[in-house]
């Protein structure tokens, strides 16, 4: 039986590797950030473009930035809205809102505005820092919104005083990469709405004092949002206590891998996954604990750059989905690199393909190890041992702390060979989803275990195979796309009676959308709802494919059948 006795991993566990860690070791995130930029002031801490950055250089800045929000007023607990993709910017607005005392709300910049509305006023944050390429988005819906205050930063704020301005002028003018937009500073009710450009807020702030906040282990320190079955996503409410065990454990879990580097500090961990996703914000933290540096990787969809930057410098740990990895293969020049350097190819995000994976190895001689979490657990639950000399297939063991078992319908415990519901318990599981107690409590079984959604069975070492999902959701590159939203909105659309979505599988996504449209104006084209999709979903949510039909498959209460659509697909 998988019980929260017997833990039959920790002897497959590798040789250094605690059985658990001790998030006592900390007070807070506050202090986790600050002695790092303390001790590690004068080493690097992110390379983007060329332009280096300094763990000291963080540390000004973000207390200058963390200062000016407590000047705004906020209450404590606050909600601060992050829309950056991976440039400096990010980890000096996400720890200055912690230094401050208040709560990061990661947004995907590429939300459409229906998306960016939801996410905002379901979370209540008042304030939003926000890269100028997308504050047209924010534009359309900013007046439906809680949001008070917005920071607007630029693609070179960060990049050092003649390169930033050229970036910025290039971005701006040459790749008009910003769409035009206007922030209004009246809002509806007559008050005033600060907007201040990213640059002018640190020249404010320079004179201004932090004050240090009162937070504990229990304080919420992110709200992660994640796919709904209601069509809606919600908040994973995860604590200062919660991140920090993360940290812990895929630091332990890391390190039998790290250590033929001997200085921890001169690792270099490449950033292409966004640092918004919950799976790289958890590897960005864990350099932070190493005093390590970062590559940042603004746009990872350029593969001719994202090659051109790993030939610069050695690189020792490449974190990705499977559809990075293998648009890296494809590139022609991948293979001339030096890998020798490289001691961790961490696949995480979605299932990683074992064509994928044995290619992987023969090109760069790493094995891709993989690992199984969610927002909800802050990243990594299972990996992979890091000493894996091969591709497993499995998703590998519970890691330090962490208890797993396969469960019935029921909550009972399956044994070795049995298919059910993989449910988790462990410090890093999130306390619950923000304001809905109600899908928080359908979310953990009577003894504490949360229910993750996948079907997985366990062997008699503790390695977990995953064999479905219990769940409609579609996993496109590694993001969580729910049927019932896709719905929701194509519903929507003119011309559409009802619609279904489903996934199927696909060689460079892992799987793809393909939409089931009833009509009632034969005039309605694919090409129209795609548009109209394209204008409503953000990009890996948009389907693929499109099909009418005449009639949906249902049961005889009506609820259609999206596992007879997969079956014909």
């Amino acid at each position: 039986m998988t019980s929260s006795i017997q833990k039959p991993w920790f002897d497959a566990y590798p040789a250094g590797v605690a059985h658990d860690i001790d998030i006592s070791a900390y007070r807070n995130l506050t202090q986790f950030l600050e002695e790092s930029f303390k001790k590690n002031a004068a080493s690097p801490f992110s390379v983007c473009m060329d332009q280096w950055m300094t763990y000291g250089e963080v540390d000004q800045a973000s207390y200058a930035f963390g200062a000016w929000l407590q000047k705004l007023g906020l209450p404590a607990g606050s909600r601060v809205a992050i829309m950056l993709p991976n440039i400096p910017q990010f980890a000096v607005t996400m720890s200055a809102i912690l230094r401050a005392g208040f709560v990061c709300v990661n947004v995907n910049p590429l939300y459409t505005a229906r998306e960016l509305k939801h996410q905002l006023r379901d979370s209540g944050a008042t304030t939003i820092v926000i890269l100028e390429n997308f504050a047209h988005t924010l534009e359309e819906v900013i007046e439906d919104t809680p949001i008070d205050n917005v920071v607007v930063a630029s693609m070179g704020d960060m990049l050092g005083f003649w390169f930033g301005r050229w970036i910025t002028f290039a971005v701006r003018h040459l790749a008009r990469m910003v769409p035009a937009f206007k922030l209004p500073v009246l809002k509806k009710d007559g008050q005033n709405r600060t907007v201040v450009s990213f640059k002018d807020m640190l020249s404010q702030s320079g004179t201004l004092t932090l004050k240090p906040p009162a937070q504990t282990l229990s304080d919420t320190a992110f709200l992660q949002y994640t796919g709904g079955t209601t069509g809606l996503s919600k908040g994973a409410v995860l604590t200062h206590g919660n991140v920090i065990a993360a940290i812990l454990q895929a630091h332990a879990w890391f390190t039998p891998a790290i250590l033929r580097i001997g200085d921890v500090t001169k690792i270099n961990c490449i950033t292409a996954l966004p640092l918004y996703h919950i799976f790289a914000l958890t590897l960005c933290l864990v350099t932070v604990r190493w005093g390590s540096h970062m590559t940042l990787i603004p746009n990872p969809r350029d593969i001719d750059k994202f090659v051109g930057v790993l030939k610069k410098r050695p690189f020792h740990l490449l974190p990705a989905v499977n559809t990075l990895f293998n648009a890296l293969l494809q590139h022609p020049h991948f293979k001339t690199l030096d890998f020798s350097h490289l001691c961790l190819s961490q696949a995480g995000g979605m299932a990683a393909s074992e064509g994928t994976a044995k290619r992987w190895q023969e090109v760069t001689g790493c094995a891709m190890v993989e690992g199984w979490g969610m927002s909800e657990t802050v990243a990594i639950g299972t990996n992979n041992p890091v000493t894996a000399s091969s591709f497993s297939g499995t998703i590998g063991l519970p890691l330090p702390s962490i208890d797993i078992a396969i469960k019935d319908d029921d909550g009972r415990s399956l044994g070795y060979g049995e298919i059910g519901e993989l449910c988790i318990k462990g410090p890093n599981i999130m306390s619950g989803y923000y304001q809905q107690a109600e899908e928080t409590s359908k979310a953990f079984t009577s003894d504490g275990f949360m229910r993750t959604g996948d079907i997985g069975v366990m062997d008699e070492r503790g390695f977990t195979r995953i064999v479905d999902r219990k769940k409609d959701m579609i996993l496109v590159s590694g993001f969580n796309v729910f049927p019932n939203e896709l719905e929701n909105v194509i519903s929507l659309c003119p011309g559409v009676v009802e619609c279904a979505a489903i996934g199927i599988p696909d060689d460079k996504q892992g799987e793809a959308i393909k939409v089931f449209v009833v009509r009632n104006d034969v005039t309605l084209t694919e090409d129209d709802v795609a548009r109209y999709c394209k204008h409503n979903l953000t990009g890996y949510k948009q389907p693929k494919y499109i099909e009418f039909r005449d009639e949906l498959p249902k049961t005889n209460v009506g609820k259609v059948l999206r596992r007879e659509l997969r079956s014909h697909a």
